[in-house]
C-alpha cells in the first residue's frame, strides 16, 4: 500500500480501533516501514478527531496515547447492556485515592494525618492492584516509608491527560459522599 496521507490515516485508524490501550504517537509509528515522523501523524491523528467529531465514538488523547472511546451522551444506553457491575470503592478506598492524586507523593503516615484514621494494607492493595496508584519512591526519614503516586493508568481510566485535569476537591467530595449513599 502507498503511503499517502490518507492511507497513513485509515492505517492509524484501524490500528486505534483495534488497540484495547491507548497508543502514544510513537508507538503508532512503529506500525509504518516508513515512519511519517512525529508532527505528521500527530497531523492525520487531528485530522481524524475530525471526522470522527460527529459520531458516537470520538478520538481522544489521553496521558498514556490517543484511543477511540464512546462519547458520555451514549455511555447510559451501553451501560444498559452490560451484564458486569462496576466496581464500587468503599468511602475509605476512595479517600485515600483522593488524598494521593491531590497531594501525591504521600507516605501512608500523611495519608493517615490527614484522614485522622490508620491506612488498611488492603486499601493500598485495592488500589496498587487496579493499576492506580504505585510505589515512586521513599522518605529519606527512618524506616523509608514507600511514596505514593498515582499512575498513567489512573489517567487514563479516568480519561484524563494530566493532573491539572482533575477536577477540583469540592467535586470529589460530591462523588465520596454519592458513593455513600448508594452503598
Amino acid at each position: 500500500m502507498a503511503q499517502t496521507p490518507e492511507s497513513l490515516k485509515r492505517v492509524l485508524e484501524a490500528l486505534l480501533l483495534a488497540s484495547p490501550e491507548p497508543l502514544p504517537v510513537a508507538e503508532l509509528r512503529r506500525a509504518f516501514e516508513d515512519d511519517p515522523g512525529p508532527d505528521a501523524v500527530r497531523k492525520l491523528l487531528e485530522e481524524l478527531r475530525a471526522e470522527w467529531a460527529h459520531r458516537a465514538v470520538e478520538l481522544v488523547q489521553i496521558a498514556g496515547g490517543w484511543r477511540f472511546q464512546t462519547r458520555p451522551e451514549v455511555q447510559p444506553y451501553i451501560d444498559r447492556l452490560k451484564q458486569e457491575r462496576p466496581a464500587r470503592y468503599s468511602r475509605a478506598v476512595l479517600e485515600t485515592l483522593a488524598i494521593i492524586a491531590y497531594r501525591q507523593p504521600v507516605t501512608r503516615g500523611d495519608i493517615e494525618d490527614i484522614r485522622g484514621v490508620t491506612v488498611s494494607p488492603n486499601i493500598v492493595r485495592t488500589l496498587e492492584a487496579r493499576g492506580w496508584i504505585d510505589v515512586v519512591g521513599h522518605r529519606e526519614v527512618p524506616g523509608r516509608p514507600a511514596l505514593y503516586a498515582t499512575t498513567r493508568r489512573f489517567l487514563d481510566d479516568l480519561g484524563l491527560r494530566a493532573l491539572a485535569e482533575l477536577p477540583p476537591l469540592a467535586e470529589i467530595e460530591k462523588v465520596i459522599d454519592l458513593a455513600d449513599q448508594a452503598a
